[in-house]
């Protein structure tokens, strides 16, 4: 699909620039035009569409539906999907998922939406596309949802709210009564303007993420030796997986910025599996995403979330490698 993209960056690199392909420097610089383009023609055709689905269906109606109906268990599937459609970091997924919260929304409930909405996005699911083909995709979504609903269920049957923040607690006692959602009565010709503005907007908005990932993945790609990789993280033994989970936990990034790097890391050799786990585990837990947490949870209900989301990216890295 994307040949015609490829012609375009040999053509430009080492036929205007004059770059021997044989380089590092050409083989780094042929890396980074070619995925800068086609992600970001993915990136906003795929924005565009899930802003399709965002505008016919927002959070206030999800708010209004899980406070209303009993879905028995589907709930945290529910709320894992409107995780996975939004398009958001582990950080800016926070404040949404205080609103869940002063919404009446079951702890668990919200805490699928927060596992599942940095982990799959229409951000990474264009760029996974791109990079490592259908197949790998549906099984990154699918587990990253699972991984959402289990971990949500999991966390729903603690009993944490009572270690949930004092502000959040008063918010709670204090609770106004929610405003019914009222549809706006718009065709889809009308909407179609804002649909699209916001879809540039949020290219725009991830575009500096997406640059500064693929050119260090361009880097390690034309610099970093074969073997490097593959000798700490590519042998397949069990421990690798944890190994790429615990070192990744410290570290912050979004899909933007991470995808292009998790590519590299195949190249040289590390199992797809256990890449997925290294970038689940940037995205989905961060120092960043504590600190704003602080503001709803204890700390103990902080290090009982990310424990249980540590588990759980790791048992899907060993599933990935199973698979694929």
């Amino acid at each position: 699909m994307f040949d015609w993209l490829q012609h375009f960056a040999d053509w430009l690199i080492y036929s205007v620039f004059g770059i021997e392909a044989e380089t590092h420097l050409g083989i780094a610089l042929n890396f980074f035009v070619y995925d800068t383009i086609k992600i970001l023609i993915l990136l906003f055709v795929i924005v565009f569409i899930m802003g399709i689905v965002n505008t016919y269906f927002p959070v206030e109606r999800l708010k209004d539906y899980l406070n209303r109906k009993k879905l028995y268990g589907l709930e945290y599937f529910f709320s894992s999907i409107f995780g996975a459609i939004t398009p958001f970091c582990s950080c800016s997924s926070v404040p949404l998922f205080i609103g869940f919260v002063q919404g009446g929304i079951p702890l668990g409930v919200t805490f699928s939406f927060l596992i599942t909405s940095p982990l799959v996005n229409e951000v990474a699911v264009a760029m996974f596309i791109g990079m490592f083909g259908l197949k790998a995709t549906l099984i990154y979504v699918v587990s990253g949802i699972l991984l959402g609903t289990i971990g949500g269920w999991l966390l729903g049957k603690f009993n944490l709210e009572p270690l949930l923040s004092d502000w959040v607690k008063q918010i709670l006692v204090n609770k106004m009564q929610q405003a019914e959602f009222q549809e706006e009565k718009r065709t889809f010709h009308q909407r179609l303007p804002e649909i699209t503005n916001s879809a540039w907007d949020i290219v725009k908005g991830v575009l500096l993420y997406v640059i500064i990932g693929i050119a260090i993945g361009a880097a390690m790609h034309g610099y970093v030796p074969e073997n490097f990789f593959n000798e700490y993280l590519g042998g397949g033994e069990w421990w690798t997986v944890p190994l790429a989970v615990i070192v990744a936990v410290p570290m912050y990034a979004n899909a933007a910025g991470i995808v292009p790097i998790i590519e590299v890391f195949v190249a040289k050799g590390v199992p797809l599996g256990t890449a997925i786990a290294f970038m689940m585990a940037t995205v989905g837990l961060s120092i960043p995403e504590a600190t704003l947490l602080k503001k709803v949870m204890s700390l103990k209900l902080i290090a009982i979330f990310f424990g249980v989301v540590t588990l759980c990216i790791m048992l899907s890295g060993f599933v990935f490698n199973i698979l694929l």
